[in-house]
């Protein structure tokens, strides 16, 4: 989704006098997510917990190129993106011309919004996302979209929550779960690559990977932030 952090004195690269003002709130099925401008950054806070902010995206587009570097045979590939967040992963994927499918799964309708409707304050940071024909958005929770999909996808790019071992809602847990596994592994292409990022290490998700998948990767990404704990993308592949 975007520079997610967990860490209470977040933004520190915002100055002191910078306070945020408030562009929008919305109840939804999921508690409520709220959209604030903090100097030249937009930041998503949701359930009134930090989620994501505009101010650094490298994790999230290397999220998207390097699954999409791990796959044998890239050109054509169906991508699934889970999470749309502030756009960093979508503009990724849209400026790569070798998806020839991107489906972009967001639950929550307020972030779909913020980036489709009026002035869509987050669209610039999607790119070319919002006009690409090779793209859907899906408004449905990723876990329901994995159990009635009939696709199977060759790149899963998970940027849920802050990852598996701080989520800001009790029901991304079961995502990273064994369960949650199954349902990734079932919907993941015989050569497919999954893609899943994180605020921090998971020692606990990444043993579950291992059990599961013949190849895997660990990426860590420096931040920006003086808490200091690099940002990670696990990348997990059958092959």
């Amino acid at each position: 989704m975007s520079t997610h952090h967990h860490d209470a004195a977040h933004p520190e690269h915002a100055g002191p006098d910078e306070t945020p003002e408030l562009l929008d709130r919305r109840e939804g099925p999921f508690g409520e997510v709220a959209l604030r401008r903090r100097g030249a950054d937009f930041e998503i806070i949701a359930n009134g917990t930090f989620l994501m902010d505009t101010s650094d995206g490298r994790s999230e587009r290397l999220l998207i190129s390097a699954a999409l570097d791990a796959l044998d045979s890239p050109r054509g590939a169906h991508v699934l993106i889970g999470g749309l967040g502030v756009g960093f992963s979508l503009a990724e994927a849209a400026q790569d011309k070798r998806p020839g499918r991107i489906t972009v799964v967001e639950r929550e309708k307020a972030i779909i919004d913020w980036h489709t409707q009026g002035d869509a304050p987050l669209a610039p940071f999607a790119g070319t996302g919002h006009t690409d024909p090779r793209i859907e958005i899906v408004n449905a929770d990723l876990l329901d979209h994995l159990r009635t999909t009939e696709h199977r996808y060759d790149a899963l790019c998970l940027d849920i929550d802050n990852g598996p071992d701080w989520t800001v809602t009790e029901s991304n847990d079961s995502l990273y779960s064994e369960a949650g596994l199954d349902l990734l592994e079932q919907t993941l292409a015989d050569e497919g690559v999954l893609a899943v990022w994180s605020a921090a290490h998971s020692r606990t998700f990444e043993a579950r990977l291992r059990a599961r998948f013949a190849r895997i990767e660990v990426i860590e990404i420096p931040v920006q932030v003086e808490r200091g704990v690099p940002d990670v993308v696990y990348l997990s592949s059958r092959v």
